[in-house]
């Protein structure tokens, strides 16, 4: 097997580019992918300051060693959840990967700062564990890059999880979460700018990336997403992927180039108003925001605000 660029041996096979790479070729090959996204949907400006948001897992690392090997700054911020050994390990892993690259990481931690952790935050709202997570993890990490003035917050997204996510989203046709599932949301109405400078690369792209790259990272799935249709969508994908490299590639991007712009036009037509939230001052259409009655549920105190340390 040898490298498609330079015909030296290579290391890894991408079926959708019907290529083989060696070590440097592919590593360069991410790098090429990102930097594209980034151009393709303006991602970002020459001197804007980026926060990644930080899980400890390949896809976070990868997208914060990517952008910084691009030349932007980047600092991190990781989220303790709550979710036993798992945050814990997670967390080290985040530590290990900003100490070894002498790089900022902020943390916050969920049950000290807001006094519930996402199984309470789960059983108060009953609804499944990801809902909570997910809707914990929107606020803090927007509450972040607003408050320690980011120009874009980065999350680790990459080609898999985008497409098993639009085929959730078109099988119940969601058309709320179609008009939103784009690379990048453009900062509004208190909200940051939001970025996924991986979604032209693969799960398998971005593990390979890290190992090449010498990253290590916490490898066991979340114990609370067991069952999680997610799941589900990308091993369905996965099978379609077999037998036709690249179907994840053309699903996604001919969503982006031939019906993304119609279903963005309903959502900006049924934007309501937002005003500050009366406990924690975020953007919300309602009078106390979501997380906020979540937090009020599960465990009674309202959210507290950032430290001056954690928006530095």
């Amino acid at each position: 097997m040898k490298c498609r660029v330079c015909r030296g041996p290579a290391v890894i096979d991408v079926r959708r580019h019907n290529a083989n790479f060696c070590v440097e070729h592919f590593l360069r090959l991410c790098r090429d992918q990102v930097a594209k996204a980034i151009r393709r949907y303006d991602m970002l400006a020459d001197g804007d300051r980026v926060l990644v948001a930080v899980s400890g897992g390949k896809d976070s690392l990868a997208v914060w060693d990517l952008l910084t090997e691009l030349g932007y700054a980047v600092d991190g911020f990781y989220l303790g959840l709550g979710i036993g050994d798992y945050s814990k390990e997670s967390a080290r892993y985040a530590r290990r990967y900003a100490e070894s690259r002498g790089l900022t990481l902020h943390t916050v931690d969920l049950p000290e700062a807001h006094g519930f952790d996402v199984p309470a935050g789960a059983r108060a709202a009953k609804r499944a564990p990801c809902s909570a997570c997910g809707l914990s993890k929107r606020h803090l990490f927007d509450d972040a890059a607003r408050r320690g003035g980011y120009d874009a917050l980065a999350t680790g997204h990459n080609l898999d999880d985008e497409a098993a996510v639009l085929m959730g989203n078109t099988l119940r046709w969601q058309t709320e979460y179609l008009g939103r599932q784009l690379p990048v949301l453009e900062a509004r109405d208190g909200f940051p700018r939001k970025i996924k400078p991986l979604v032209r690369l693969g799960e398998r792209e971005t593990a390979a990336y890290c190992l090449l790259r010498g990253i290590d990272y916490i490898v066991e799935e979340c114990p609370m997403a067991a069952g999680n249709k997610h799941l589900a969508y990308k091993a369905a994908l996965n099978d379609i992927e077999v037998e036709s490299p690249g179907a994840k590639h053309d699903f996604y991007f001919g969503f982006l180039d031939r019906a993304s712009d119609r279903f963005r036009a309903e959502v900006e037509r049924d934007r309501g108003e937002l005003a500050p939230c009366e406990r924690c001052g975020s953007p919300t259409d309602a009078q106390v925001c979501a997380f906020c009655r979540l937090a009020e549920r599960a465990a009674g105190p309202a959210p507290v605000r950032f430290t001056d340390r954690e928006r530095r």
